[in-house]
């Protein structure tokens, strides 16, 4: 069974993602380091981990297979998501796929230097209706695709 598991602290598109997981009959398992509210649904899990550092990302990772979607903006998680199959999204829409992760780390491990070394360099641009609107369109094309091959 098609499964959608996200990496919930920070996600600006959990409504998004209950909307068209309903609309597809697919389970979601929200995940997070505190508790928060999700619709009262059996479609819908809120796991709450642990306050350790990657108890969320481990649990996610852990779960993560062929027959599920992550939904996250973590490029660390976003690959060992994709080593074990997974299909992965980022709440902007941007898929991450095995021929463009490599690049991703490695711009995130520049910008990481660049920041201890002093260097003042912007953050990601703001979220915008652009990116919601190319998230709803991923995800769904993501359980479409899922569905068919299963």
């Amino acid at each position: 069974m098609i499964r959608i598991l996200v990496d919930a602290d920070a996600c600006p598109v959990k409504d998004e993602i209950y909307r068209v997981a309903e609309r597809h009959a697919a389970p979601v398992a929200i995940v997070a380091n505190s508790a928060f509210r999700v619709p009262v649904t059996p479609m819908v899990e809120r796991v709450v981990v642990s306050e350790s550092f990657d108890a969320a990302d481990d649990w996610i990772a852990e779960r993560a297979g062929p027959a599920t979607i992550v939904i996250t903006a973590d490029i660390l998680l976003a690959d060992r998501c994709l080593k074990a199959g997974a299909t992965v999204i980022a709440p902007t829409g941007k898929p991450f796929t095995t021929s463009s992760i490599g690049s991703a780390i490695a711009t995130r491990a520049i910008m990481a230097d660049l920041r201890a070394g002093g260097d003042v360099v912007g953050g990601p641009a703001p979220f915008s209706k652009n990116d919601r609107s190319r998230f709803l369109g991923a995800l769904d094309a993501a359980l479409v695709k899922l569905k068919r091959a299963g």
